[in-house]
Order: C-alpha cells, then structure tokens, then sequence
C-alpha cells in the first residue's frame, strides 16, 4: 500500500446529520465547522426524509448547494428496526418510491436499507420472505437507476457475513450493494474485521461508530479509535483494498434512534463535534488507498 499521501483527508468525511442536530440549518453548521464537505440525511426536525413534502426538499437542496455540502447517501427506514417481516410490504415499497424521488432532488442516487427484522417466523419462512422483498426493492431501485445499499444491522442479512454474502449473491444486482457499519458488531455480537474482509468488494459505503461490548452482549459506543470495533484496522483494510468512497460518521454517543435515546440540542452538538474532529484526526493517520478498483465515489 502506497503511504505517499499523509492520510485519508476530510474531502472523503461525513456524518448522519441528524446526530449532530435536529433543524437542518443546524446540521449545515456544524458539518461546516468541522470540515465535513458532505452531510448524510436521515431526518430534518425529526421527520424522515421520505415524509417531507417535495418543495421543502428542493428548498434544502439549494441550502445545502448553497453551503456547498453535497448529500452521498440518504438514509431510509426501509427493512430496519422500526418495520418487520411480516410488516405490510406496499408501505415499504411506497417509502421507498418517496425516498427515491427526495434523494434525486438533492442528487443523490445512493438509499441506505436493512433486511427486515423477524416477527416469530421460523428461519426459513424468514429468509424466503426477505428475500422476496429485497428482490423487489432492487428491482424498484434498478427501474429508478439509484442504488440501495444494506447496511449489517437489523434483519435477516445483518446477523453475519454469511448471510450478508448470501443476499448480495443470490439477487446479484448492481442495484443492491452495501454499507458497511464498523461499529454494529459490537452490538451483534462478530468482530468487524472478519466480517469486512468477507464482504469487502461489495462494500459501498461506510458509517463509522466505536464502543465497547458489556458482559450482558449490549453496546456501549464512545470515541472513534478508543473501543473494541477496530476503526483503524477496518480503515487500512479499505484503504488497501482501493476503496475510495466515504466514511460517514455515526457516534451514537449523543443520540440513538433505535433506542430512543437523545440528549438535547447542545449536547448532541458539542458530542458529534468532538467526534468528528477526533475522527478526523484518525482519518489523517491512515495511508490512502492507490486509485485501483475503488468503490462508488456517489456512494
């Protein structure tokens, strides 16, 4: 690996928005002030993306161009925690649809899924209905020319890197590719690492977090470089690898969705700043990858 250059720079750092505030303004700032040239959406004033009326959209894609933040990847909760397998499908395919229409007004073409969490059904009847949705979502996002990326989280694909590979594999889709999140092992019990080398040519895009895992199996995230989830390794593997998309923070120290775990307005911010400039300072210290194979630069 090439350590010519001094380090993976902020030109490829971003973070999820909402972790560093709720109003887009806010959001804006603060990506501003550390550097961040991009800013992953999630929610605005807490509301998901795929709600927001179409207008108020093109309204934060000329404040956000304004500001010359660029959007990589919108955040979608299609598959995730708050739906299950046995969730009514049209909903999900019409989020999806909404989300689709959002993310190209801010001219991004990359929609962050997750592979549906069970609801008692037996494995098998679990799997094949995953994948029957995931095929269709692909083939939704294949029709629109954008691409949904899965992230290893809740649902059937986000148990391991089998199963992971085995989605990725069977739908084989230029329209399904992947998100890998460094720090969701800790809460679902692999070390990041294995799993990243498993499914490193299909990876996409990357949201960074780092903790520790209690005794009880359950998480508890802290600073990028400080925990168990091994930021740096995974970022050399990348690195090395010729990945040249985004890292996207995501410190889930302030704020956890899931959980439904937020701090307040000037806590959230004062964290994800710390976060993003500590971030960045590790960033600096890992050798760029040469140009080579290189994941999607939109992604």
């Amino acid at each position: 690996m090439s350590t010519a250059a001094a380090g993976v720079g902020k030109p490829r750092l971003c973070g999820i928005g909402d972790e560093a505030a709720a109003g887009l303004p806010e959001q804006i700032r603060i990506h501003r002030d550390i550097g961040f040239p991009a800013v992953e959406l999630r929610t605005v004033d807490g509301v998901g993306l795929h709600d927001l009326p179409e207008d108020r959209v093109r309204a934060f894609a000329d404040t956000l161009a304004g500001a010359g933040l660029s959007v990589p990847v919108v955040d979608t909760p299609v598959g995730s925690w708050a739906v299950s397998v046995t969730g009514d499908f049209e909903l999900e395919t019409d989020i999806l649809r909404r989300a689709v229409v959002r993310a190209r007004i801010l001219g991004c073409r990359s929609l962050r899924v997750m592979s549906y969490p069970n609801d008692g059904l037996p494995e098998g009847e679990w799997r094949a209905e995953v994948f029957r949705r995931m095929r269709r979502l692909t083939e939704l996002a294949e029709d629109a020319g954008v691409v949904l990326l899965h992230e290893n989280c809740h649902g059937w694909a986000g148990q391991g890197f089998r199963q992971t590979l085995e989605l990725v594999t069977d739908i084989d889709s230029p329209a399904l590719r992947l998100l890998f999140d460094v720090g969701n092992g800790l809460a679902y019990g692999y070390d990041s690492l294995p799993f990243l080398r498993e499914t490193l040519p299909w990876v996409d895009h990357v949201h960074v977090k780092d903790g520790v895992r209690n005794a009880d199996g359950s998480a508890v995230f802290g600073l990028p470089g400080e925990g168990e989830a091994r930021v740096r390794a995974c970022m050399e593997l990348l690195e090395g690898s010729g990945y040249q998309g985004w890292y996207s923070i995501e410190p889930h120290v302030a704020l956890i969705p899931h959980l439904g775990i937020s701090a307040g307005g000037p806590e959230m911010e004062k964290a994800y700043t710390e976060y993003g400039h500590r971030f960045s300072e590790l960033a600096s210290t890992v050798a760029v990858a040469p140009s080579g194979r290189g994941a999607r630069t939109d992604a």
